[in-house]
Formats: C-alpha cells, sequence, structure tokens
C-alpha cells in the first residue's frame, strides 16, 4: 500500500490508578516525577513499548508487522539477514546498505513507525521514523507512595535457616494513587514516504495507542487506560496550522475539589466542548 500522504498531529490522555506507570530504574524504580515541579512523567519510549507490544500481539510477529526491538532479539542477527536479502539486489557497497535498509522497512512494523538505527553491525543504515511522541505529563502534581509487601517464601535455605522457617520476604512498591497524563505526537508524511509507512500502519497505529493498556496489564502497573485521543488530520503532507496552536484547543478541567482520584474529577475539552468519546478526528 502506498505512503500516507497527510500530515497529522495528536493529543493522547490516559491515567493511571494505584499503579507505576513508568519507575525509573536510577531511583530504585520510583515513579518518574519532574524534580521541580512535581509532574508525572512517562517517557516516549515507555509508550512506543506499548504500542510495539500491541502489533506483536495483534499481528503474531508475522511479516510485514514484525518487530525489531523486542524483548530478547539479537538485533545484529536481524540486520545481517537484510544484507542477505540485499546482496541480492546489489553488489556496490552504498547501495547494498539502501537495498538492506529498504527491505528492514518492509519487514519490521517499528522500524517504518518509529524509525532505528541499524549501524550497529553490518551497516544497515538509519531510519527517521514518520511518527514521533513527547514525554507524557500528569496534569497535576503527583503523590509517590511507598508499600511494604511481604512474600510468604524465601529464596534459599539459609534464609530459611536464619529466620527459623518463618519464611518471610520482606520488599517495597510504588505507587501513584491517580494520575492523568497527556502526551503529544506528530506523523510526517515526508518521512512516512521514506519508510513506506501506509494508511493500513497508521489505522493500526491508532488503534493501538486506544487499546494498549488492555495487553498490558501488571501487578506494577495497577489500572491504566487510556481516556482520549485527539487526532488533527490535516488536507496536505505540510499541513494547514502549527502543532502547538492545535494542541492549545485541547485541554483537561478538573470538576471536582481535593486530590484527584478518578477520571471523572476531570473533563477533556476541545474548543471549550466536552468529548465524550475515547478517539476525535478534528480536520485542520
Amino acid at each position: 500500500m502506498a505512503p500516507i500522504t497527510k500530515r497529522y498531529d495528536f493529543v493522547l490522555f490516559f491515567d493511571v490508578q494505584d499503579g507505576n506507570p513508568n519507575g525509573d530504574p536510577d531511583a530504585g524504580n520510583l515513579p518518574r516525577v519532574d524534580a521541580e515541579t512535581g509532574m508525572g512523567l512517562v517517557t516516549d519510549v515507555c509508550l512506543k513499548r506499548k504500542v510495539r507490544n500491541y502489533v506483536q500481539i495483534i499481528k503474531e510477529a508475522q511479516k510485514p508487522f514484525d518487530i525489531f526491538i523486542k524483548e530478547k532479539a539479537v538485533l545484529n542477527l536481524l540486520i545481517d539477514q537484510a544484507h542477505e536479502q540485499a546482496h541480492v539486489k546489489s553488489k556496490k557497497k552504498g547501495e547494498k546498505t539502501e537495498a538492506a535498509r529498504e527491505w528492514m522497512c518492509s519487514q519490521y512494523y517499528d522500524i517504518r513507525t518509529f524509525g532505528a538505527v541499524m549501524s550497529t553491525g553490518k551497516n544497515a543504515g538509519q531510519v527517521r521514523g514518520p511518527i514521533q511522541l513527547t514525554f507524557a505529563r500528569s496534569i497535576e502534581p503527583v503523590v509517590t507512595l511507598e508499600h511494604s509487601i511481604t512474600r510468604m517464601a524465601v529464596a534459599t535455605e539459609a534464609e530459611a535457616e536464619k529466620q527459623s522457617g518463618d519464611n518471610r520476604t520482606m520488599g517495597r512498591k510504588f505507587t501513584v494513587p491517580y494520575a492523568l497524563y497527556r502526551a503529544h505526537g506528530f506523523v510526517s508524511a515526508h518521512l512516512a514516504a521514506q519508510t513506506g509507512f501506509s494508511e493500513d500502519d497508521l489505522k493500526l497505529f491508532w488503534e493501538s495507542l486506544q487499546k494498549m493498556f488492555d495487553h498490558d496489564h501488571s501487578a506494577a502497573r495497577g489500572l491504566m487506560t487510556t481516556r482520549a485521543l485527539v487526532i488533527f488530520e490535516h488536507g496536505s503532507a505540510l499541513g494547514t496550522a502549527n502543532a502547538a496552536t492545535l494542541f492549545e484547543r485541547v485541554d483537561a478541567k478538573r470538576v471536582t475539589e481535593g486530590p484527584a482520584r478518578k477520571f471523572a474529577d476531570y473533563k477533556i475539552m476541545l474548543d471549550g466542548q466536552m468529548i465524550a468519546d475515547i478517539l476525535k478526528i478534528v480536520n485542520v
């Protein structure tokens, strides 16, 4: 299918209840927080991971919807496969690199969507993906809670002997009681032409943003849900409006007092009107 021909900008709202949406390994896996404002953060890498996981589940890792950056993958081995394909098409080094790059884009959904660096072994070039995401930031400052948890078992006989058979292991768990997050995204038709990102690919991406949390549950993440996806569809590849101006048309309003603990404490507004559905497409 031909690459997309229009530019898109979008706003994504999702929330977390009694969970850790994106732990920071450099801070003992505490939820990420802006130290100056107290706003919660979720990285773009975290959101892309959830999209990749959803596509991998739905498409069962079948080409051309396979995932390049996935659990336990050895990336250079995958790049080697691309060079084997490219060897048939070209004998010159530069042409072979470009052929390998094109083959990788055609086979892996996340490469033609988000891009990738494929020069870590045999050079398959670099790809700048047509879809880029910002960090998600909470609408209000978050409170990080720390909980003591107990496992009624130990890992070794030495631990059991030390506890005289009591066999308990203490641990810690970090959660955010509730937070509504907002992220921004951009879809470039010009970069889509370079990777072959198609209308079917775009449809799958919108679907992923709406459903990715339904297939990503864990004890650590609590309850996470996509609440709204506002898509601004331009009439051309260049677009007709500044993204920042479009984003200013979307807002999350508090409708209750006191600490927010549920999505009903907010209303998502577009041009001053409440958005009732998860998906809202606006023609620009």
